[in-house]
């Protein structure tokens, strides 16, 4: 499959205890983590990317910035959605927002890079072998 810039996608989840501030570490409120909205951004800017990939590829992410501007409550469901803004050779560019009910909480902008998966896995474990 393709993917054209315009494109988006978006994955959903409840605000749950492992992703409070508190319990991440990013704070001491029970709302949801900075951390955790970003990650939520990524897995939706991955999920389009992936559709785009041959077999053996996968995308890591190289770059991210993020205004987080609206606390959310636990239990909550929070929605990301990534737009493809721009596809250069093996670099895929991403607006990424995160919604609740009430509206925008989080935006930016987001860069991932295709990497052969089993290379990109093989230089990472083996990155201390000659330390």
């Amino acid at each position: 499959m393709t993917v054209n810039t315009g494109d988006f996608t978006e994955v959903k989840a409840v605000v749950s205890e492992d992703r409070l501030a508190v319990n991440m570490g990013s704070g001491d409120l029970r709302v949801l983590a900075t951390p955790a909205v970003v990650a939520l951004m990524e897995n939706a800017a991955a999920k389009l990317a992936s559709q785009a990939l041959e077999d053996g590829l996968t995308t890591v992410g190289c770059e991210i910035s993020v205004s987080h501007s609206s606390p959310t409550p636990i239990n909550s469901e929070v929605t990301a959605r990534a737009t493809l803004t721009e596809l250069d050779g093996r670099l895929f560019r991403f607006k990424v927002e995160a919604f609740d009910k009430a509206g925008l909480i989080a935006e930016g902008v987001h860069t991932r890079v295709s990497v052969k998966a089993d290379k990109f896995q093989r230089k990472a474990d083996e990155k201390f072998d000659q330390v």
